[in-house]
């Protein structure tokens, strides 16, 4: 049976791929993803054949890659971070339902949530959540659900795609919402440009993120009621006994 990669490439640059990533795109001929991440590839792979179509065209991106395969050539579908956090692998197995001769091989990748905790200190340390504030795909009474679970539930919280042109608000939204469950010190962090030049993060108390203006490269971490500043990084303690 042929095999098709679905490739999480982690944060950015290729020095954050997994070992596995990039053997898989190095066995590939042909190489399918959204532009911005075709772009991040360095001059190892300018002799793949590289296919691209714009953002919410991604079933027919999938549509594209099967197709691709189904002419015999190797490809890999290329994802940001994980290919299966909000990456392209769940729509991949709903496409490959019509091209049963296609295997898929899922490779992982880092996702946000990790490789910008990394950046912060410790923050995910006990259980945590993510979720997604774009309302293109999940209904906003969706996700205001998911929200007030999440710090009810007292999780350590990562936010993904927290703001854009059109959701400009939605992280000060999010933030009234857990300021109801939480006190407005709680300590949280954003990092902006994971993995790519210009990469920073800053640690500020909730009420204060709700004034801080993001944008669509950003992550929001924000912490639980075991949660500290600790050397100028952000921990969440486990709970271990000294």
């Amino acid at each position: 049976m042929k095999k098709l990669y679905v490739v999480g490439m982690g944060p950015g640059q290729e020095v954050y791929m997994t070992v596995e990533a990039r053997r898989a795109l190095r066995k590939s001929d042909t190489i399918v993803g959204y532009p911005v991440y075709l772009e991040q590839l360095s001059e190892e792979f300018a002799d793949k054949r590289l296919l691209s179509t714009p953002m919410k065209q991604e079933r027919k991106r999938c549509v594209m890659a099967f197709e691709e395969a189904m002419r015999g050539r190797q490809v890999s579908m290329l994802c940001s971070g994980d290919a299966g956090v909000y990456g392209m692998a769940s729509l991949m197995y709903e496409v490959g339902v019509d091209y049963p001769e296609i295997e898929l091989d899922i490779i992982a990748g880092v996702t946000a949530a990790n490789s910008g905790a990394a950046m912060l200190g410790a923050p995910l340390g006990n259980d945590y959540c993510v979720i997604s504030l774009s309302d293109i795909l999940t209904p906003m009474e969706t996700i205001i659900k998911r929200l007030r679970a999440a710090a009810a539930a007292d999780f350590s919280i990562v936010l993904y795609n927290p703001s854009s042109k059109k959701r400009e608000d939605y992280l000060e939204k999010a933030c009234d919402i857990l300021l109801e469950y939480m006190p407005k010190d709680r300590p949280c962090g954003i990092v902006e440009r994971i993995g790519r030049e210009g990469a920073r993060m800053q640690i500020l108390p909730l009420d204060q993120l709700r004034k801080t203006r993001v944008n669509m490269f950003t992550t929001v971490f924000i912490g639980a009621s075991a949660t500290i500043t600790l050397g100028g990084r952000l921990v969440t303690k486990r709970g271990y006994h000294l």
